[in-house]
């Protein structure tokens, strides 16, 4: 099985420039310091699959000409990773059909109190949501065959908030990372390109620093890192240039094969 994934979007929940900051990443002419709220599009064979769907996902449609989803993996609820849901919308008009998501039913209780407008029946008597089509992973490390495609999922928390990572193959998504336990590890083993969040230098309660995700990666064992969700605290290439040759930092707009 082969790949490839798109970076619609690099930054943490401020994307970058941050409103009203003026540091040096924020005033960068550098299109890889402009980041828009973390998102990603996977293309397997001829399925194309949206990871979380925030608040610019508007943009990245419109900028990555992204006219046609087969489905969506959501990987917690939090309003960078879901603020765009409502665009789905769009792709019912488009297509004549409910689009599927694929989700914890934790992150879906959530966007029941959030979204409770895309909630209802579209005709009387039936139970098909408005336009989207939601799927529940029931445990919290399995395989599910979604849209064709066998994804591996596990899970792992933020703080309080639990948060689903999925993996295709040799590929892995591990974002808004904090609390994991070894079973998570387990399921990552074989992985060589890795997704991976660092927010900072400075590790916070609920993101990894630059250095726990270089030591995170290290117990992964994967061939190459991309770093993602990344604030404006680090400027692209002087960050690349301290950063060990397997491990990157993405931008918006890279594009990986695996």
């Amino acid at each position: 099985m082969s790949g490839q994934f798109l970076f619609l979007g690099t930054g943490g929940s401020a994307g970058v420039p941050m409103i009203g900051c003026y540091c040096s990443v924020c005033m960068s002419g550098l299109k890889e310091n402009k980041r828009l709220r973390s998102s990603g599009l996977l293309q397997v064979g001829n399925k194309r699959l949206l990871i979380d769907v925030g608040p610019d996902f508007r943009e990245q449609a419109l900028k990555f000409k992204i006219d046609h989803l087969d489905g969506v993996l959501i990987t917690h609820p939090h309003f960078d990773h879901i603020g765009g849901l409502d665009d789905l919308r769009v792709y019912y008009f488009i297509d004549k059909a409910p689009i599927s998501c694929l989700l914890s039913q934790e992150s879906l209780d959530d966007l029941k109190l959030r979204y409770h407008y895309m909630m209802r029946p579209l005709e009387p008597g039936k139970s098909l949501c408005a336009q989207v089509e939601f799927q529940i992973l029931e445990k919290d490390f399995g395989e599910y065959h979604f849209q064709e495609i066998p994804i591996q999922y596990m899970s792992y928390f933020q703080m309080t908030t639990k948060v689903t990572g999925f993996r295709i193959g040799s590929f892995a998504y591990v974002s808004d990372i904090r609390d994991y336990t070894d079973e998570l590890l387990n399921s990552l083993a074989g992985v060589e390109v890795l997704v991976l969040s660092a927010l900072r230098h400075v590790p916070t309660l609920m993101h990894f620093s630059v250095e726990e995700a270089i030591a995170f990666t290290r117990r992964v064992g994967s061939k190459m890192t991309y770093l993602t969700h990344v604030a404006h605290d680090l400027e692209h290439n002087t960050t690349n240039a301290m950063l060990p040759p397997d491990v990157r930092l993405s931008y918006d707009g890279l594009q990986i094969s695996f």
